[in-house]
């Protein structure tokens, strides 16, 4: 029996079509990290730590990747109201982390916080797998909430770097990353991933529109804990 060249021609662009998809979906169930791809849209009132870490988790199952892997937000918050501080680098689990193309990003923590980590515009993929706008695009998104210091640690309780915990999106400052590792220095604070520069803006520094005036979209980095 014979088939028309077509008929042919169809079957192998479908075979090579599901050989093409097959590593990308193993990849993608191997995924451990992703910037979201968008924020919650209330600035820096996130609904607390809770919210952003459902924030993530929403993402990741609708990426496909969701559970049973538990999703935390890369977040710190400060002492407060007599409760203490949270580190963002105790919240992530211990690693290894690769993003949703397959790319090791950080073989645990302490790499992670190092200078040898893998954490670049190229590789701080969205949960789509897309990257993220930086410096020279339009519009630049990439500032990333992290309240945290360059090792993951909190701020003391002296200065907000939360916008009070995550609650706020009026009063208060967020510290930020940067996803592409470029600011307008050349120096390690400004191309810094976690702690490059405190958030600021027309409405105090937590609203969505303080957010986007610094090159921001409220977006998080999001890590499998386990």
């Amino acid at each position: 029996m014979s088939f028309p060249v077509k008929t042919v021609s169809a079957c192998v662009a479908f075979a090579c079509g599901l050989l093409m998809a097959a590593p990308a979906s193993a990849q993608s169930a191997n995924t451990t990290f992703f910037l979201t791809s968008h924020g919650i849209g209330n600035g820096g009132n996130l609904g607390g730590v809770a919210g952003a870490d459902n924030h993530c988790q929403t993402l990741a199952q609708a990426a496909g990747f969701g559970a049973p892997k538990i999703w935390h937000a890369y977040l710190s918050t400060q002492a407060a109201d007599g409760k203490p501080a949270v580190n963002a680098r105790d919240r992530i689990g211990k690693g290894p982390w690769q993003n949703v193309k397959g790319a090791m990003i950080a073989k645990d923590v302490a790499d992670l916080h190092s200078a040898g980590n893998n954490l670049t515009k190229e590789t701080a993929l969205t949960e789509k797998g897309e990257v993220n706008n930086g410096i020279g695009d339009k519009p630049n998104r990439h500032d990333v909430l992290t309240g945290s210091q360059p090792d993951g640690t909190a701020f003391g309780p002296d200065q907000d770097r939360t916008c009070k915990n995550w609650t706020s999106s009026t009063q208060g400052a967020a510290m930020v990353g940067h996803s592409d590792r470029k600011g307008l220095r050349d120096d390690d604070v400004s191309r810094s991933w976690n702690s490059s520069h405190p958030s600021r803006g027309p409405d105090g520094g937590c609203s969505q529109n303080d957010l986007k005036s610094t090159g921001g979209d409220g977006l998080l980095y999001c890590f499998a804990v386990n």
